[in-house]
C-alpha cells in the first residue's frame, strides 16, 4: 500500500459495507429499522422508533440563511466563468433544505420536461435518501443516465436517515457503491468493517471530491446508454497533488475556462480527504465525535442529528478533549479562520487576474503553444485553491495543510501571470492592467453571465414545472406536503 493511503489512519483502520453497535451514531441497542425490504427514503417514517434522533434532524431546518458567496467573494465569478458556479453560489445550509437548495440554484437550470436542463441526474446525489432507493430500485447506471430533471418527482426527501443507516436494521451503511469502489482504489478491504470507522466512511459518501466518469453500457431491452457516474478519484491517494496527478493523467477537465480557455478542473467537497490529514483524524476522532455529539434525554442517549458546525455547541462538542476555556479556543479557531481567509483572498486575487490576463493574450494573437504550459499553471493553481476551500472546514479539520495548498495556490497562479507578461509584451499589451472584479455585477459582467435571463427561466420552472413534480411526488406517496411546513424557501437572486 502506498504511503499516502496512510492518510486513512486515525478511525479508519478497516471498513466494510456494514456495521452494527451500541455506540452514538450507529444504532441504538435492540433496535430493528423501519422496513422489511427496500430503502425507506422517506424520514418521517423513522420518527416512530427513533424520536430523539429525527427531533434533533428536523432542527436543521433553522439553518436557513442564504450566504451568496459571489456577492461576498466576487472573485468566484470569475474563477468559475464558463461554469454553473458562476451563476449562483450559496454557502451551504441546513441538511433539510438539501433538496431545495438543489432545486432552486441557478445552476440545476430551468428544465421543461424530463430530457431536458444543463446537470445529469448524478447532480441529486448527495441531496437525497431517494438517491440509494433508486439505485437499489432502478439499478446504479439506470440511476446515473440521463439529465437531472428525469427524477424531479422522485426526490421529495432531504439528506435523512436512509442516506447513512440501513432501512432494515438501522446500522450505519454506505448506500452509495462509488465510496466502496473508491476506498477498494486504495487497498481497503471492504468486507471488513469497524463500527468506529463508519462514523466517518457515513459522511464520506457525500463530503467526497468527486466527478461524473461517462460510463457506457446496455440496459435489458439492448439500448445502449451513458452514464455519468459519481467516480472518486482516489487511485493515487487522497491529497490535493494525487488527484490532480490523476486527472492530469486521464486528461479530465470539468470545462474550459470561458475567459482563459485553461482546462479546468472544479474541487467538489473533498471534505474527508482534507480531514484525514488532520490531528482530528490522525488522533481517532470521527465526523459523527463533533458534528453529532452524544447527549441525554430522560433515560436515552443517542447521536444528536442537528448537524452543524461544533463551535454553535462548543461546551458539548471541544471541552471534554480541550482542556481550555470556551472564548480562549474559539479565539484560536477564530485566528486560524482569518488566517485562511487571508490567503485566501490573496490566491483568488491572483488566479482571477491570471485568467483575465490568459484572456486578453488570447485577443491579441498569443499562440496555443505559447499558452499551453501557462493554462496547465492556471489549472494547477485554481485546484489546489479550490480544493483547500471547498469543503468549508478545512481550516478547522486540517489548518496547515489548507494553509500550505493556498500558498501553493499563489505561487503558481503568480508563475503564470509571470509568464503572461512575457506573451503580453511580445504581442504589444505589456501595460494591460486587468479589469476591476471588485462586486459581483463587474464579476459576473467579465463571466458572460446573464443573470436576468437565468432568474426568469428558474422563476418560470419553479412556477410550472416544480409544482407538477410536487403533485406527482404527492401522489406516489413519496412526498407528505406536511414534512414541508414552515419551510422558508430563500434564494440569492430573488431577495
Amino acid at each position: 500500500m502506498k504511503r499516502s493511503h496512510l492518510l486513512l489512519a486515525g478511525s479508519l483502520i478497516t471498513v466494510g459495507v456494514m456495521v452494527g453497535s451500541s455506540l452514538p451514531g450507529t444504532v441504538i441497542a435492540g433496535q430493528a429499522g423501519v422496513a422489511e425490504k427496500g430503502v425507506e427514503s422517506r424520514n418521517e417514517k423513522w420518527a416512530e422508533k427513533f424520536p430523539n434522533q429525527f427531533k434533533t434532524w428536523m432542527q436543521t431546518s433553522e439553518n436557513d440563511t442564504i450566504t451568496d458567496m459571489l456577492e461576498k467573494k466576487p472573485q468566484l465569478a470569475v474563477l468559475w466563468a464558463g461554469y454553473g458556479f458562476a451563476k449562483d453560489y450559496n454557502a451551504p445550509r441546513g441538511h433539510f433544505y438539501a433538496v431545495q437548495s438543489n432545486i432552486n440554484s441557478l445552476r440545476t437550470g430551468a428544465p421543461v420536461g424530463p430530457a431536458t436542463g444543463p446537470m445529469p441526474t448524478a447532480c441529486w446525489t448527495c441531496k437525497s435518501p431517494d438517491v440509494p432507493r433508486l439505485i437499489e430500485e432502478q439499478g446504479e447506471l439506470e440511476y446515473f443516465t440521463g439529465k437531472w430533471a428525469k427524477y424531479g418527482n422522485e426526490m421529495a426527501n432531504a439528506i435523512g436517515c436512509a442516506d447513512c443507516h440501513s432501512s432494515q436494521t438501522a446500522e450505519l451503511t454506505i448506500s452509495r457503491p462509488y465510496l466502496e469502489r473508491g476506498l477498494e482504489a486504495i487497498g481497503v478491504d471492504t468486507k471488513n468493517i469497524d463500527s468506529e470507522s463508519m462514523r466517518s466512511l457515513a459522511c464520506a459518501q457525500c463530503h467526497s471530491e468527486y466527478y461524473f466518469k461517462a460510463t457506457e453500457w446496455t440496459d435489458k431491452k439492448g439500448e445502449k446508454k451513458v452514464a455519468k457516474v459519481v467516480t472518486l478519484p482516489w487511485d493515487n491517494g487522497l491529497t490535493a497533488e494525487d488527484m490532480e496527478k490523476y486527472y492530469d493523467e486521464l486528461g479530465f477537465k470539468d470545462w474550459t475556462h470561458k475567459i482563459s480557455k485553461a482546462p479546468m478542473l472544479k474541487a467538489q467537497h473533498p471534505g474527508y480527504e482534507i480531514f484525514s490529514t488532520g490531528i482530528h483524524a490522525k488522533s481517532g476522532v470521527s465526523c459523527a465525535d463533533c458534528h453529532m455529539p452524544s447527549t441525554t434525554e430522560g433515560d436515552e442517549t443517542f447521536s444528536d442529528h442537528h448537524i452543524a458546525s461544533p463551535m454553535e455547541n462548543i461546551e458539548t462538542v471541544c471541552l471534554g478533549c480541550h482542556d481550555q476555556e470556551a472564548e480562549e479556543l474559539k479565539a484560536v479557531i477564530e485566528t486560524k479562520f482569518e488566517r485562511k481567509e487571508q490567503l485566501m483572498e490573496i490566491a483568488m486575487d491572483s488566479i482571477a487576474k491570471a485568467h483575465l490576463e490568459a484572456g486578453k493574450a488570447w485577443e491579441i494573437g498569443a499562440t496555443e503553444t505559447e499558452m499551453k504550459e501557462i493554462l496547465t499553471d492556471i489549472r494547477h493553481a485554481q485546484w489546489k485553491w479550490d480544493y483547500a476551500i471547498a469543503s468549508h472546514g478545512s481550516f478547522f479539520h486540517a489548518p496547515e495543510e489548507t494553509l500550505r495548498l493556498l500558498a501553493v495556490a499563489n505561487e503558481t497562479a503568480q508563475t503564470a501571470r509571470l509568464k503572461l507578461v512575457q506573451v503580453l509584451a511580445k504581442h504589444g499589451a505589456v501595460d494591460f492592467i486587468a479589469p476591476d472584479f471588485s462586486d459581483k455585477t463587474k464579476a459576473q459582467a467579465l463571466a458572460q453571465v446573464p443573470l436576468a435571463k437565468l432568474v426568469e427561466e428558474k422563476e418560470n420552472f419553479r412556477a410550472t414545472l416544480l409544482k407538477e413534480w410536487e403533485k406527482q411526488a404527492t401522489a406516489k406517496g413519496l412526498l407528505d406536503p406536511a414534512t414541508r411546513k414552515g419551510m422558508s424557501d430563500k434564494t440569492s437572486y430573488m431577495k
